[in-house]
């Protein structure tokens, strides 16, 4: 992978502000590469290789949660960030608008 969009995608990360959630797609969009939204799940989930980022306050455009990752849910709770369904932020509510 191109240090460089790595670097790109995680820049965008480190804006997301407290208390908001992004998509992995948005994150593809304010990228360039629309088409690249899993590229960026795979990025992060090797972001702390890079140094320290809020990759907890990226989400699916659905908003789900990533599986199997439980601290990510305490994370979001603990900026305020609410849940429609176990498991999902509500997108309407708290999704990042740049």
């Amino acid at each position: 992978m191109d240090e460089a969009f790595i670097y790109q995608i995680l820049a965008i990360v480190s804006e997301i502000p407290k208390g908001k959630v992004a998509s992995y797609k948005q994150i593809a969009e304010l990228s360039g590469h629309d088409k690249n939204a899993r590229l960026v799940g795979r990025i992060l989930s090797h972001a702390s290789y890079y140094g320290k980022y809020p990759c907890h306050r990226v989400v699916s455009q659905s908003g789900r949660l990533v599986p199997h990752w439980d601290e990510q849910k305490e994370l979001l709770l603990e900026e305020g960030i609410e849940f429609k369904k176990k498991d999902h932020v509500d997108m309407k509510k708290y999704q990042w608008k740049v």
